[in-house]
């Protein structure tokens, strides 16, 4: 359990954890969008799924990602300084699953876990049959706790499918991160 606790609950430990359960299922119940985040540091790769992620400024275009800082991915960015966020189609949502541990990255193929994927502008790894992506270049990352909140300036993106496509969202899966 983790405070502050409202006025309105009691100092005890049934309480105090009956109030912590609460927060995680109205925080559960925010909508969130489900992504890969790619990630790349020198020859090293990663793609991990992602579901904290905003845009936080038009001008410059600024896209903020939550990364737990025991992740993989969290070293390479912190390294390569680039991410690329890629926008999965709701009908591909068994792909996230696939990037929930380190993958193995198979440059003879150029697939991350059996997923074709090439380079962005920035190094970044994108995923091929991603509805769209972004790449970040880092200009702020910002210590949060158990995570670090990396701010990147957009420097490219695209579509790889039709515009309308619908894109996968948390409530799409039964995966649950949050609280």
């Amino acid at each position: 359990m983790i405070g502050p606790f409202p006025p309105r609950v009691e100092e005890s430990a049934p309480a105090q954890e009956e109030y912590d359960r609460e927060r995680r299922r109205v925080l559960w119940a925010m909508p969130y969008g489900l992504y890969v985040v790619g990630s790349r540091a020198g020859e090293r790769r990663n793609g991990m799924t992602l579901n904290w992620a905003s845009q936080v400024s038009f001008e410059p275009k600024l896209i903020g990602i939550g990364v737990d800082k025991h992740a993989f991915t969290h070293e390479l960015i912190s390294e390569g300084r680039v991410f690329s966020l890629n926008l999965i189609d709701r009908e591909d949502r068994a792909i996230v699953r696939k990037f929930t541990k380190p993958v193995e990255v198979d440059l003879e193929r150029w697939t991350l876990n059996g997923f074709p994927f090439h380079d962005g502008s920035t190094g970044a790894p994108i995923l091929d049959q991603a509805v769209a992506y972004l790449e970040c270049a880092v200009r702020n990352p910002v210590d949060c706790g158990g995570h670090t909140f990396f701010i990147g300036e957009v420097v490219d993106c695209g579509f790889q499918k039709p515009e309308d496509t619908p894109v996968l969202r948390m409530e799409d899966t039964r995966m649950s991160y949050g609280g």
